[in-house]
């Protein structure tokens, strides 16, 4: 089964690999016998449903959540059900994957100030110096 990520991208489930383990801070007694964080696990570098671009801003993004082998470590452990935990950390490796899916936006182009802007400025500037050279002492004779 497939799960789709955007209109051009969607992964097989076989390619996620979920570990479960024991939540750290508060719980309660079951904390300590409850296994329900999730560890998601997702070899990106080695996925065909990737293109090389997408998995470049990939690496990037996922930053130190990238081990040197090219998986995708998501942990998650914000509630108390394991299922829960599930939707969250899968979830999470989606709005990755869609990030990484969108394309940087186009470098900006410098461009020169127009020669009205140039004037407005100065026009500006000139009123502002005399404004302060009023407000100096005046000679009086």
């Amino acid at each position: 089964m497939s799960i789709r990520v955007t209109g051009r991208i969607a992964l097989d489930e076989a390619e996620i690999e979920e570990d479960f383990l024991r939540a750290s801070g508060p719980g309660g007694q079951n904390v300590n016998k409850v296994e329900t964080a999730v560890q998601l696990r997702f070899a990106a570098m080695a996925s065909p449903n990737l293109s090389d671009a997408v998995k470049a801003r990939l690496a990037t993004l996922a930053g130190r959540r990238m081990t040197k082998d090219g998986v995708l470590v998501i942990t998650a452990q914000r509630h108390r059900m394991r299922e829960r935990n599930r939707e969250d950390a899968l979830e999470r490796l989606l709005a990755l994957i869609r990030d990484a899916a969108t394309p940087p936006p186009p470098p900006r182009k410098a461009t020169k100030p127009t020669l009205g802007s140039k004037v407005r400025r100065l026009e500006g500037k000139a009123r502002r110096g005399a404004t302060k050279r009023l407000r100096g002492a005046r000679d009086i004779d």
